[in-house]
């Protein structure tokens, strides 16, 4: 049997998009072979309040934190965080951008990303972003009656990148992991079924995403997680709920976020 090791978490949180943090902190990693870590990106972190939730997140997981935040503010507030909770910190463009200013003469202009206009729709984006970390993984089954979308799946089929990519596009998105024989919230059965998205996919897809899951763990890959006989029964569980609600259900095997995304938002036009 695979020893047990500790896994290490390590976030990425940016005011854009965080690719650069991400490519930074997996280049790092690629060092130590041994090492079992689990990486979660949060994109477009644009106001105290959600940086806030993910800070108190990191802290509750002992998590490792990689940010390339332009604002200073921001910047500021991660970092005093981690040090008042003794968590690792990385401030992958700070320095970087301190560089160039010393060498330019020039002021940074503090832009995450592309340059925003601060209209409604922007406001609507960070609002919805708050909102889908507010509400990740059935936290709050209030959030159910609040969302735009309600998405519904078994463990792995996406729905936590899935509704930080809906937020980014406005939508504000809670979302539920089905486990046999739990009870699920009253509040799913008050949600209009319109709203409500069933996320599916085959059990080769679900074994194979699992066992490898459960390697870069440093955990038994033939463990119950795994097996094949819960993952039928997981997903048919799933299958008789979806058929019991009536929403739409999406097979997410083989397809990228972007495409269950758009069929989503197609879906709600």
């Amino acid at each position: 049997m695979t020893e047990n090791k500790q896994i290490t978490n390590v976030f990425i949180i940016s005011d854009s998009v965080g690719d650069t943090g991400d490519q930074v902190a997996r280049a790092a990693a690629a060092q130590f072979l041994d090492a079992h870590l689990r990486f979660s990106r949060y994109p477009f972190t644009q106001t105290i309040s959600l940086l806030d939730s993910i800070l108190k997140k990191a802290e509750r997981e002992k998590a490792m934190i990689f940010s390339t935040f332009v604002d200073p503010k921001l910047n500021q507030r991660t970092k005093t965080f981690c040090q008042e909770k003794n968590l690792k910190y990385f401030d992958v463009l700070t320095p970087a951008i301190q560089l160039f200013a010393e060498e330019t003469g020039l002021t940074s202009s503090n832009t995450p990303g592309r340059r925003h206009s601060l209209n409604e729709n922007y406001f609507d984006k960070i609002s919805a972003m708050e909102f889908a970390v507010t509400y990740d993984d059935g936290k709050d089954p209030a959030g159910f009656l609040k969302a735009d979308i309600v998405l519904l799946g078994v463990s792995r089929t996406s729905k936590t990148p899935l509704s930080l990519y809906l937020a980014n596009k406005g939508y504000k998105v809670a979302n539920l992991p089905l486990v046999p024989k739990t009870q699920i919230p009253e509040e799913i059965w008050q949600v209009d079924r319109d709203k409500i998205f069933g996320l599916t996919t085959t059990k080769e897809v679900l074994n194979g995403i699992r066992r490898q899951r459960m390697i870069s763990y440093g955990l038994n890959p033939d463990s119950s997680y795994a097996d094949m006989d819960s993952i039928n029964k997981e997903l048919q569980f799933a299958d008789d709920l979806f058929k019991k609600i009536g929403c739409l259900v999406i097979n997410t095997a083989n397809k990228s976020i972007e495409e269950t995304a758009t069929i989503i938002m197609e879906s709600l036009a």
